[in-house]
């Protein structure tokens, strides 16, 4: 059984943000980068299926620049067999053509299950597994806190409004990770060490025979008002008084 799993490359969102020149863009080439941490909840439970004997090979795909192979080296340290990287300049890439490089990808890999984080933490659409799932026709659960396979099925404990649900899905599927599904572990020294030996495959939209036609246009972006600096009171007759006269809060 091939399992596939997604790597987005994120920034730091610890990190001060700022914009270019006409505000077009959010400027992140002086920030520092990372693996998006529902991704490495994905990879993680990918790697889980796998020591219970499940999996037999897992596969790590990235799209993004070049720089992203440091983020792939980090799936294959925690335990990923090989990694690909699709070449691309992020700022033309919208939720649709990354589902459809993704769905030539599969097409290539014919993978068995593909476990993916729910969303990238920075821009947060939620949008890729959903249509990655649309074009392959498959079944998908997403949102997972669990997931175990059994008779060519998964089963996925879902997080929903209200408490939980369970989907029992046919394979091949998609299946998305939330944050409880479990604890994503550090690579160790040999992982790490055995990870510059592993496969990293590099190619290009065009390699996959993707038109590159974005569906999405970003227009302008704002930062949010400053805000202004707290003070320190004396006392709660000094709190209270600021809260009622200038804060109109009682």
């Amino acid at each position: 059984m091939k399992i596939l799993t997604t790597v987005r490359r994120v920034p730091d969102l610890d990190a001060r943000f700022s914009l270019n020149g006409d505000k077009t863009e959010i400027d992140t080439e002086a920030l520092d980068h990372k693996v998006n941490y529902f991704d490495e909840v994905a990879v993680e439970e990918a790697i889980r299926l796998k020591e219970k004997g499940v999996a037999d090979e897992i596969v790590s795909v990235c799209i993004g620049s070049g720089n992203a192979t440091k983020e792939l080296r980090t799936a294959l340290a925690m335990g990923a067999d090989r990694a690909i990287l699709v070449e691309a300049d992020e700022k033309t890439l919208d939720p649709y053509l990354v589902a459809a490089i993704l769905a030539k990808l599969v097409e290539k890999e014919q993978p068995d299950l593909i476990i993916m984080g729910k969303l990238g933490v920075d821009f947060e659409n939620t949008q890729v597994p959903q249509l990655l799932a649309g074009m392959l026709g498959w079944p998908q659960a997403t949102f997972a806190y669990s997931t175990e396979i059994c008779d060519s099925k998964v089963t996925v404990g879902r997080e929903v409004d209200g408490g939980t649900s369970t989907f029992r899905l046919p394979l091949p599927a998609i299946v998305t990770a939330d944050l409880r599904l479990n604890e994503p572990r550090f690579p160790s020294l040999p992982g790490i060490m055995k990870a510059k030996r592993k496969p990293l495959d590099t190619m290009t939209i065009e390699d996959l025979g993707v038109a590159l036609e974005p569906r999405v246009k970003t227009v302008r972006f704002e930062m949010p008002p400053e805000r202004e600096a707290g003070v320190i009171v004396a006392d709660v007759a000094e709190l209270i008084q600021k809260l009622r006269d200038e804060v109109k809060a009682i």
